[in-house]
């Protein structure tokens, strides 16, 4: 029987929902494992959380991947015929306008078309570069924030953990982690000048990570505006109240670019994106974004903020700062913090892995929990910018080491694939050019990061200074991972006693190495420290030069321990450890 010949409009109709049907699936699956969250808090189903994690990760290709396919098929030989695409965008956005989630929707055709068309750059005509909306199409149901007024700040904290912690687990004490919360509150506010509360916003819903649980929202005293960040944990024998933040600094390190991201039950992601943004003003709409789970949206606003950088500038790329890695190019523009990160066609020795080796490291990344170390990374792939926007030097680098990613077409350059990552000051270059306080104190916390990662049973396998990087924070986190390994599948052993002096002279080992062997004393060469900064280290971090730590940090992960990593200081904990 032959197949019947639809015409444009009917094919847009198909198409437009068809894409509509699959975003429903995608936000229904998306939603039905943000819900598992509070029960896996209080059951304390710590692994159940992970599963959780990655599952929601995997989600969104999968369905884009059945997606394309089911769209082939219905448009079969018109299927990269472009008027009709513009026409199933049209379409599409009609649908979309009375939804909530119309800015995510938005981002779920764009994977569509990019997956159809291998579009090169950006096509306005069947992507949405920019919203269709630069106002909300719909209005709110509800209010995203329950406000309280004026109160005693011990009442008023007690009031929003019984109004908004609804488990089936109860406190331990209410009433005295009340207390503590509001002890907390009262010496900030002093020690600001800010006088009494006079009122406070909560988000309703919990934000769930690993271990913890978050109430979100703001106070307001003297005028300002402040964060405050209720953290609460079920260790086995009721809730408590863990840690109370309460300055933009420690909100932004809890939503950082370093961390897994959040579990939250929320309708219209763009109010709850703007509200966090008033409580963190410097961070990124984008990054927001990603940090509730809405990763390729996030990506979406990433994308339309360097667009409008570019539009705002006449700056150029250029290198990066930091020594040039035998991996990757990696380039950035100086008022965009940002950088890219582009695979070399050939690895220079001793790196012995392929492209694909690496792009599995970064997909590992991505859906491993990250603890506050590992920067995330964004693919991107088929970028075009003008060839005047890059210094001779990077185009010339590019063109010649990175044959296979990128290439010059006329007056642009397209960029096949990169990694796109917060720019963050390289360590080795930070220790040599700041003070000499503020470099011991990233030296230590050097140490903590290769502790860290290994309790999530990472280890760095490159342990260069080069390789890790300094936030605006002050935060020392890892960002190249192209060595990077599980802690279990290493052998960590003491380096053997040599015996004739020759043979410690020698180039060779003159005993057997296996391809899992790690010698941790041999990390002291990694260092390059000099003498204060060194002696700093290893006053704070000796014990990583031995096998016993990394051997019991093994122990403890092959027994199953889920070992927490808190987004806050010690001195935020309001319970004793």
């Amino acid at each position: 029987m032959a197949r019947v010949t639809l015409t444009e409009s009917r094919l847009a109709n198909l198409g437009a929902n068809a894409a509509l049907r699959a975003f429903d699936r995608y936000c229904d699956r998306f939603a039905q494992i943000t819900h598992r969250a509070p029960t896996r808090f209080e059951q304390r189903d710590w692994h159940g959380m992970q599963r959780d994690s990655v599952e929601r990760l995997d989600l969104y290709r999968d369905v884009v991947d059945h997606l394309t396919a089911e769209v082939q098929e219905l448009l079969g030989d018109r299927v990269e015929d472009k008027l009709v695409w513009v026409a199933i965008k049209a379409v599409y956005s009609g649908l979309i306008a009375d939804r909530n989630d119309w800015d995510v929707a938005e981002t779920f055709f764009n994977s569509l078309t990019r997956r159809i068309f291998t579009t090169v750059g950006v096509d306005q005509h069947i992507e949405f570069v920019a919203t269709d909306y630069t106002k909300p199409p719909t209005k709110a149901g509800s209010q995203l924030t329950h406000r309280y007024e004026r109160g005693p700040a011990a009442a008023l904290v007690e009031q929003i953990l019984t109004d908004f912690v609804r488990f089936q687990v109860r406190f331990q004490d209410i009433r005295r982690d009340a207390k503590l919360v509001a002890l907390e509150i009262e010496q900030h506010l002093r020690s600001r000048g800010l006088g009494d509360v006079s009122a406070a916003e909560v988000v309703p819903q919990p934000f769930f990570r690993g271990k913890g649980a978050y109430l979100v929202g703001s106070l307001e005293a003297g005028g300002e505006t402040l964060p405050m960040v209720l953290a609460l944990r079920n260790p086995g024998d009721g809730l408590v109240v863990d840690a109370v933040l309460l300055d933009s600094r420690d909100a932004s390190i809890l939503f950082s670019f370093t961390r897994s991201y959040f579990h939250v039950d929320v309708d219209r992601p763009y109010d709850l994106v703007r509200f966090l943004a008033t409580l963190m003003p410097r961070k990124r709409i984008a990054e927001l974004y990603t940090s509730i789970g809405y990763h390729k949206h996030g990506k979406t606003e990433l994308y339309r903020d360097l667009l409008g950088h570019i539009g705002a500038t006449d700056e150029r790329f250029d290198h990066a700062r930091g020594i040039a890695g035998l991996v990757m190019v990696v380039f950035t523009m100086p008022g965009f913090d940002v950088v890219f990160k582009v695979l070399r066609d050939r690895f220079g020795a001793p790196k012995r892995m392929t492209p694909a080796d690496v792009k599995a490291k970064y997909r590992h990344v991505f859906l491993h929990d990250r603890a506050g170390r590992l920067v995330d990374a964004q693919q991107f792939e088929h970028l075009e910018f003008d060839r005047s926007r890059f210094t001779d030097e990077l185009l010339d680098e590019l063109t010649t080491e990175c044959r296979r990613a990128v290439r010059v077409e006329g007056e642009k350059v397209v960029v096949a694939h990169a990694y796109v990552e917060r720019r963050v000051d390289p360590l080795n270059l930070y220790v040599r050019e700041a003070e000499a306080e503020a470099a011991e104190a990233a030296v230590v916390d050097y140490g903590l990061a290769i502790k860290d990662l290994a309790k999530t049973n990472i280890f760095p396998g490159d342990m260069l200074l080069k390789n890790f990087g300094v936030t605006r924070h002050g935060r020392v986190v890892f960002y190249d991972y192209d060595e990077l390994a599980e802690i279990t599948e290493l052998r960590f052993r003491d380096m053997p006693e040599a015996e004739f002096d020759d043979d410690v002279m020698s180039d060779e080992p003159w005993f057997g190495v296996g391809e899992h062997d790690v010698f941790p004393e041999e990390l002291r060469a990694f260092l390059g420290l000099p003498g204060p900064l060194r002696e700093a280290f290893e006053r704070r971090h000796g014990d990583l030069f031995t096998p016993a730590f990394w051997t019991g940090i093994q122990e403890r992960l092959r027994g199953g321990e889920i070992i927490e990593i808190f987004p806050y200081g010690a001195s935020r904990r309001l319970q004793e450890a």
